[in-house]
């Protein structure tokens, strides 16, 4: 599995508080049978992170985790906020993309419920190349949510639910029927820590949601469509 939304560097944003902190999280991936994690601090008004160095403080994360043993490879993104997105340069972007390849973006929505001004960023960044990878839409919800997603699917956008989410659902809950009607693509742990709040794990998200996704589907979800993200390659459709 490949976990494509986590706070993994150390005292940057909100995310880990220092290099030990990192390192359990990755022993937290490694446990859950996650392979691969991409560190996506926040590029927010409220986070002073520099983006021309994320790819150096994941490389001194993954020479930790190498030195420690750790089998998780770390790469570098980011979670670009919707409001700062049209204020990055090209090469920001590019260096914020999803694995560092500048294919796509993950875009945590405004504040507040999914509108129409999401529909136009993800057409100007498609302008530019990049494809959008939206975050945690269970936060976003509101009257016309199942609409603002099959918009969002219609212009190219993967959605990532968030993988603690899914797996504390009931068994006939909204991300269920969802997930059927091809509206979850990706799950992330948005993990911040390995000492309080949501843990680096993907696999009982996608437990739940293998009762209702085929076996070909389950695989798109878990590898195929990550790593292409990754490869900054198109994906190919949801089976």
């Amino acid at each position: 599995m490949i976990d494509l939304h986590c706070h993994i560097l150390p005292g940057l944003d909100d995310g880990a508080l220092d290099m030990t902190d990192s390192v359990a999280m990755a022993r937290q991936a490694e446990q859950d049978g996650i392979a691969v994690v991409c560190a996506t601090p926040h590029v927010r008004h409220d986070h002073a992170v520099e983006i021309e160095e994320i790819a150096s403080r994941v490389a001194a994360v993954q020479q930790e985790l190498d030195e420690q043993g750790v089998s998780v490879r770390v790469t570098p993104g980011g979670e670009l906020a919707q409001t700062e997105a049209d204020s990055l340069t090209d090469e920001q972007l590019h260096l914020v993309a999803l694995g560092g390849a500048g294919g796509w973006v993950l875009l945590e929505p405004a504040p507040g419920p999914i509108t129409s001004d999401l529909d136009d960023l993800v057409d100007r960044l498609a302008g530019k190349g990049m494809g959008c990878v939206i975050a945690h839409p269970e936060r976003h919800a509101g009257a016309d949510f199942e609409e603002r997603l099959r918009e969002l699917a219609s212009r190219g956008c993967l959605i990532q639910w968030t993988a603690e989410f899914v797996a504390q659902g009931i068994a006939d809950d909204l991300v269920l029927r969802m997930a059927s009607d091809g509206l979850v693509h990706l799950l992330g742990s948005d993990a911040h820590s390995s000492l309080a709040g949501r843990p680096v794990r993907l696999a009982s998200g996608f437990e739940r949601l293998a009762s209702v996704c085929t076996p070909a589907r389950m695989i798109w979800m878990t590898d195929e469509a990550p790593q292409a993200i990754l490869r900054a390659e198109p994906v190919t459709p949801l089976p």
